[in-house]
């Protein structure tokens, strides 16, 4: 039997992925791999990630498809990393002319996203809400530490930078102090796992100046911990804390300026469990309403351009 779907595609800096939502919003299939850096390596250059993305998105469609008969309605994409005019990176044109294409091989509507406003569609999708017109949305990964405010535009969001990182990202922090630690990169999901070992937390700074940070003083701190002979278990707990409370400080901070309860997560670095319930727990105590995603699709995934296009293609029938 034929089903009716909706696809959405998302080639960031570090994950090739794809998903096919179906007409009542659920997810039906998908197919991501994380890109292969070198051991020791801190990243790749945007050639190796356009590469990587090409070679990847014929074998994840054809894994992704496998044993189910589609017929495709329409196909969200992301496009750029924010949505500004002037954002840009060559990483996204793979998916990008692989969606064009489907799009006009099939006949069927095209919307094209921000990275950015994927992980926002994806983390409401899965989280549920807010169900608010106005809210926050962190966004914590390698390549971004972003508080924005949302605003509610008919079937879309607006999205305002209220708060950043001055310096380092957040998954930046995390992958030098990782590597330096002899953890493969990306480093979060090893960091976390060795965190789980540790015996005490580690103390380290935070500097927070109202709603914008900076992670290069923490860490350049805890590099010096580490070269002195620092527990690199209690070392990686101190860094989600540092991580964790720097989130709570913007987050209250933002809030406060802006009469809102409400904040939702999204972000490789977000989908850590330790600091998610750091920074419920912390902000609870403000009444701030903490919304999180499945970690799965806090992390890069293609479910937001999914979701995008599936509500899109239903409201205009």
């Amino acid at each position: 039997m034929t089903e009716e779907v909706y696809l959405g595609i998302d080639t960031s800096c570090y994950t090739t992925s794809v998903l096919f939502m179906d007409r009542r919003g659920r997810a039906l299939t998908e197919a991501r791999r994380i890109l292969k850096v070198k051991p020791g390596g801190c990243g790749l250059q945007q050639s190796e990630m356009l590469y990587q993305h090409t070679r990847n998105l014929p074998d994840l469609m054809e894994q992704a498809v496998k044993g189910h008969d589609f017929s495709v309605r329409g196909i969200g994409v992301s496009y750029r990393p924010r949505p500004l005019e002037d954002s840009y990176m060559p990483a996204f044109l793979s998916g990008q002319g692989f969606a064009r294409s489907m799009a006009a091989l099939y006949h069927v509507p095209l919307w094209q996203i921000s990275h950015q406003e994927n992980h926002l569609e994806a983390a409401l999708w899965s989280a549920g809400g807010p169900k608010t017109d106005r809210f926050l949305f962190l966004h914590a990964s390698g390549g971004t530490t972003d508080l924005l405010l949302v605003e509610k535009s008919g079937s879309s969001y607006t999205l305002t930078e209220i708060g950043s990182s001055l310096d380092l990202h957040a998954g930046q922090f995390i992958d030098r102090v990782g590597v330096a630690m002899g953890l493969s990169f990306p480093a979060g999901p090893a960091m976390e796992k060795l965190a789980e070992q540790h015996r005490e937390i580690c103390e380290i700074p935070v500097s927070v100046h109202k709603t914008n940070v900076s992670f290069s003083g923490p860490c350049t701190a805890v590099l010096r911990k580490l070269e002195k002979g620092a527990v690199p278990a209690d070392l990686a707990a101190g860094v989600q804390w540092g991580l964790a409370e720097t989130f709570v400080r913007m987050i209250r901070n933002a809030a406060g300026e802006n009469n809102i309860s409400q904040v939702i997560l999204a972000g490789g670095v977000s989908s850590n469990q330790w600091i998610r319930r750091h920074v419920e727990a912390k902000l609870a105590k403000r009444h701030i309403k903490v919304w999180v995603p499945d970690s799965r699709y806090s992390c890069d995934n293609a479910a937001g351009c999914a979701a995008f296009a599936y509500r899109q293609g239903e409201r205009h029938g």
